[in-house]
């Protein structure tokens, strides 16, 4: 059976932030991702993991401003001292966190600019930040994620992911596959995950339902099929379950809703 992290960021909203963490220990998760750490301080983070003792093992490095609509800083031209300090930023919280694996999100196309400047801010940002995760310790993951949830974004497909990664050659760049991102795009799952995870590049997955984004039991995919998959391709690492419990915020409602993870013990 694969190793499922609860993503905090969708799961369990009926709770304030802080306490997801015990309720997620409380439904068996052993592990725990969610978008962006920063707003609380990591020593309070660190508290909350140590007491439901749980193992964080992704979050974000900043988007630039999330609430005016940026996605993240990597494909941006000028923006180049920021997305360091970001980089910086994010490696102190994994450090204080002892988490191994940070994503780094891509951004969104600006018009009127040519996407070869774009890709090449893309490829300089993720080797410097690969070079600078490398040396604490720490992976940078690339994710490609669709443009109906994201339109403009500028990373959408798992060959440009991979192609990158072989590209910059660097050790600690490796690439997030999210399942529901890559059924939406490109669908042929079992053949994508037969291609990519023998080669050790990918570094992380995530699952939710295609395509209402709710438990990976809901909609088109079969997931107790791909879960055997998956195991029968010898991954060891996690599998984040980033979706939005399609009971909503009410009392229990993610609990409720994990009868799909159950099934699989």
């Amino acid at each position: 059976m694969p190793k499922f992290a609860a993503n905090l960021s969708m799961l369990y909203p009926e709770h304030e932030f802080l306490d997801r963490f015990a309720a997620a220990a409380r439904d068996g998760f052993k592990g725990v991702e969610f978008l962006f750490p920063y707003e609380h301080p990591a020593d309070e983070l660190a508290a909350r993991l140590g007491d439901a003792g749980l193992e964080q093992v992704l979050f974000n490095a900043p988007p630039g401003d999330w609430a005016a609509g940026e996605r993240g800083l990597a494909c941006l031209p000028g923006r180049g001292a920021e997305f360091r300090a970001g980089i910086a930023q994010a490696l102190a919280y994994a450090e204080a966190l002892a988490c191994p694996r940070i994503h780094v999100m891509a951004g969104l196309a600006p018009a009127g600019v040519e996407r070869a400047r774009l890709q090449a801010t893309y490829e300089a940002n993720l080797a410097w930040a690969a070079e600078q995760a490398a040396a604490a310790g720490r992976r940078i993951l690339i994710e490609p994620i669709n443009p109906r949830d994201m339109p403009g974004y500028f990373l959408n497909r798992q060959d440009e992911a991979h192609r990158i990664v072989n590209t910059l050659a660097e050790p600690a760049l490796q690439v997030q596959m999210d399942l529901y991102h890559c059924q939406i795009v490109e669908g042929d799952l079992a053949t994508k995950l037969r291609r990519y995870l023998p080669g050790g590049q990918v570094g992380h997955l995530q699952i939710a339902g295609v395509p209402d984004r709710h438990e990976p039991d809901q909609g088109e995919l079969n997931y107790p099929w791909l879960f055997e998959l998956i195991d029968q391709l010898g991954w060891q690492g996690w599998v984040g379950c980033e979706y939005r419990p399609r009971r909503g915020a009410v009392a229990g409602g993610t609990t409720a809703g994990l009868g799909w993870m159950r099934g699989q013990a």
